[in-house]
């Protein structure tokens, strides 16, 4: 098995990642800088390097054939982001290049096509035009990892346990509206951690014909109603489901009111599903079982997490 690098391994998906890898028994690194990685992490070989700080990168990817970069800043300053996504994902492909890996696959963000409705469009088929800092940083890291020859999947919304941007979120915008907004009609790409974990280690892991792109969607191939996923947070958190029905700028006028981000609403009112049967075919996997099952998985996480909340 080639020995693989995982950066992000601390986070969300990377702690899936890095869960997937063991199962195939690949040998593994990871890149951390902080003091400590997850249980499930336990017995990794680790290496200490941060992405703001260039010269800690140096010999992290000697000896390593496939670097799955799966950390980055999410939020925060600017200056932040552009520290970590661009000029730390540039800073670490140029070290891998340097050490000679032979793949370097990244987990990117379907938020680089910005605002806009998407119907089942191929990565080819659209343009990116990223509306945050954010999104701006990590399609500069796109750049950086296909000028070197990687690959660069976008999955859209992600969930399952371990979540704490998607299901919160969704929480909060029910806690905070009295109503549905025109019925939830819109429909959405997601796909659980698990899933997603494990797309990037097959892609690590493909023989090079196998892959016949390199930007790929990462979803479910079946998008999900916007109303069956906040129907599944309402019954984790506890919120009565509303009867009530507002208009997308009434909705908008109530979050403004109370705090909340009303383009919130944005990518819950208008289609935001994308292309994802390419990336399955070519790795000659097969998704999980739909929305309402894989959610049920991390029910428990979900109900101690939004009760806290």
């Amino acid at each position: 098995m080639p020995t693989i690098l995982i950066t992000g391994a601390s986070g969300f998906v990377g702690a899936h990642v890095t869960h997937e890898a063991r199962l195939r028994r690949a040998e593994l690194r990871l890149m951390t800088h902080r003091r400590s990685v997850p249980p499930s992490c336990s017995g990794v070989r680790t290496v200490a390097a941060d992405l703001t700080d260039p010269g800690s990168l140096r010999g992290v990817c000697d000896g390593v054939d496939v670097l799955l970069h799966c950390a980055s800043q999410i939020g925060g300053s600017a200056a932040a982001n552009e520290a970590v996504n661009a000029r730390g994902t540039a800073a670490l492909v140029d070290e891998a290049r340097r050490a000679g890996v032979r793949r370097i696959v990244q987990l990117s963000t379907a938020s680089v096509y910005g605002r806009g409705t998407f119907r089942g469009s191929r990565p080819e088929e659209l343009t990116r035009n990223p509306g945050s800092v954010t999104s701006r940083t990590r399609a500069a890291a796109e750049d950086a990892v296909l000028a070197a020859g990687g690959v660069v999947l976008r999955p859209h919304l992600v969930f399952g346990e371990g979540d704490l941007w998607v299901g919160p979120n969704l929480a909060r915008l029910l806690r905070a509206l009295p109503g549905v907004v025109a019925g939830w009609p819109a429909r959405a790409s997601v796909i659980t951690a698990p899933d997603l974990a494990r797309l990037l280690v097959a892609t690590a892991l493909a023989p090079d014909s196998a892959l016949t792109s390199r930007i790929y969607h990462a979803a479910h191939p079946v998008p999900v109603t916007v109303a069956s996923a906040l129907r599944a947070v309402a019954e984790c958190a506890g919120i009565a489901w509303p009867h009530d029905n507002l208009t997308v700028q009434g909705a908008k006028a109530i979050l403004a009111a109370k705090g909340v981000p009303p383009d919130t609403l944005d990518i819950l009112t208008t289609d935001h599903f994308f292309e994802a049967d390419a990336l399955w075919s070519d790795l000659g996997e097969s998704p999980a079982a739909g929305f309402a099952s894989c959610f049920r998985r991390a029910e428990r996480w979900y109900r101690s997490t939004l009760a806290a909340a």
